[in-house]
């Protein structure tokens, strides 16, 4: 009779015991998240291998080396765009997206071994120290800088540091030892790299990159431009890899009416999110040109992206990039980081603007070198753009997807060949050494010249300013006696611009090179028409 209840008590029991078992189980997997009530710690092929490698391999092994490098390796598995950022990289990685750094305010160049200062920033803690162009940085604290060829990265570090925290530096001006202290500040990466009336009413800003602070630059550019007179804008593009998306997104609010979508991001693991205008913006009247090129990418691409689709601006120049994902940055624990792709975003209608990259890393970024061979840098009709996939803008202009932003008006790559002298010009650094010392061997009649347009309307390269360059040349081996005439008219160019640029900073030169440049030209053209 006994056995007879427990029989039929039996299977009560047993699913009495199977629930606690299971809700112990439960609560284990909370105190050990992602393992199980049956989890038992096995090592992963990579720390067995690590292990292995410090008890068995036959040399030392440095590990945290091998670690990384195995990261890395993983990573380069999924996308072109993720990427590990070890400790030692992650501060200037954060540099560049944050918009600034804390240092002593300076740009250098070695030359002859000597740590030169070719421009002092104006209100940083050098110009307030009284450090000139000119002068030679000789040490910084403890360290020699000049006499013992220390690399660029090494000179940086020793010139950055915590804000407000002291250096002291000894410099040699006219043969003269002079000590001093600084006080390290905050110190801008400045991503408007010029801002000027090109005509009465026609303006021109060139951004270098999105980083935390340009909305705010170019929303200030834009401002004094609009007192200026301007009615009509070009903004460049080229060469702009891109940065932070919601510095893209607020510029392109100052285009676009109403609530209009400017772009939006989907993924996986990451639900649609709209990015959408939200005030009256500053230009959305007016005619709007915007620069592209090869090099243009990125969050650059969501702005291209955003005024195509909505027929709010011309594009001119070449097929952009072709970068469409969107990265976001996780901190890791030994003080290294991971960017890591999240999402695609798309433009206004749809399209998905990233390139395949099924063929691997290397041919991905070899396809932009492909497009010199196929000749689609210099023809509008060699531009592969993929016509499976066809979009149309809100006024029914055909676009296309999946490779980039193809322009409205094509302007070609100067793809004339150079010869080996040249190539080495450029390569060598030889025009930035002549700028330098140009500068510092005329600097009393280069300074009647107050502004860059008198400067370009005025200054002319002489036969002896030619001479001076082709020594400079000949003591970086290079012999500039085989330059065509055509190369000796583009090297004046060249010369004139670099020379602004020790005058006028990086403003000055875009200023003086764009009297030349065919996509200014051709934005005019567009702006004037009716």
């Amino acid at each position: 009779m006994a056995n007879q209840k427990l029989q039929v008590w039996l299977p009560l029991l047993f699913s009495i015991v199977m629930i606690i078992g299971m809700f112990s189980g439960y609560k284990m997997r909370d105190a050990l998240p992602g393992k199980s009530f049956f989890y038992t710690e096995r090592p992963t092929s990579l720390q067995e291998i690590t292990e292995l490698l410090n008890k068995r391999y036959v040399d030392p092994v440095d590990i945290k080396m091998l670690t990384d490098t195995a990261v890395q390796a993983m990573i380069a598995k999924l996308d072109p765009h993720s990427f590990y950022i070890p400790p030692a990289e992650l501060q200037e990685v954060n540099e560049s997206i944050q918009g600034s750094f804390y240092g002593i305010g300076i740009e250098f160049t070695q030359l002859e071994d000597s740590l030169n200062v070719v421009n002092v920033l104006p209100g940083g803690p050098s110009e307030k120290a009284g450090i000139k162009i000119g002068d030679i940085l000789l040490a910084a604290g403890d360290s020699l800088l000049s006499g013992n060829k220390i690399p660029r990265e090494r000179i940086r570090n020793i010139l950055r540091g915590p804000e407000g925290s002291i250096l002291k530096v000894t410099i040699l001006r006219n043969g003269k030892k002079i000590q001093t202290e600084l006080s390290r500040g905050e110190i801008p990466i400045n991503t408007v790299d010029a801002s000027y009336m090109l005509t009465a009413t026609s303006g021109y800003i060139r951004l270098d990159k999105f980083s935390a602070h340009t909305y705010k630059e170019f929303m200030i550019a834009l401002m004094d431009l609009k007192k200026q007179g301007l009615k009509d804008l070009i903004l460049d593009l080229r060469g702009n890899g891109g940065g932070v998306l919601e510095e893209a997104v607020e510029i392109a609010d100052e285009f676009l009416d109403g609530d209009k979508l400017i772009t939006y991001t989907e993924g996986l693991h990451s639900p649609k999110k709209e990015y959408r205008c939200r005030r009256n913006g500053q230009f959305e009247q007016g005619k709007l040109v915007v620069l592209a090129d090869e090099n243009t990418a990125s969050a650059s691409e969501v702005l291209l992206g955003a005024v195509q689709d909505w027929d709010r601006a011309t594009i001119i120049g070449r097929r952009s990039f072709g970068k469409g994902l969107v990265q976001e940055q996780f901190n890791l624990s030994n003080g290294a980081a991971l960017r890591l792709t999240i999402a695609r975003y798309f433009t206004p209608v749809g399209r998905s603007i990233q390139r395949s990259y099924k063929n691997g890393t290397k041919s991905y970024y070899s396809e932009i070198a492909g497009r010199y061979n196929d000749g689609e840098m210099v023809s509008a009709d060699s531009v592969k753009n993929d016509t499976t996939k066809v979009f149309y803008s809100m006024g029914h202009k055909k676009l296309y997807g999946s490779g980039g932003i193809s322009p409205d008006v094509f302007v070609a790559a100067d793809t004339a060949h150079l010869s080996m002298a040249m190539a080495k010009i450029y390569s060598r650094g030889t025009l930035s050494d002549f700028g330098y010392r140009y500068y510092r061997l005329h600097a009393a009649e280069l300074a009647q010249y107050k502004t860059t347009q008198q400067y370009i309307s005025s200054f002319r390269i002489s036969s002896g300013d030619r001479q001076y360059f082709e020594s400079l040349a000949a003591k970086d081996s290079v012999n500039t006696a085989g330059i065509s005439a055509k190369e000796r008219s583009l090297l004046d160019g060249n010369l004139k611009s670099i020379i602004a640029q020790q005058l006028f900073h990086t403003a000055g030169f875009l200023q003086t090179v764009n009297v030349d440049d065919e996509a200014i030209k051709k934005a005019l053209q567009v702006l004037a028409l009716p």
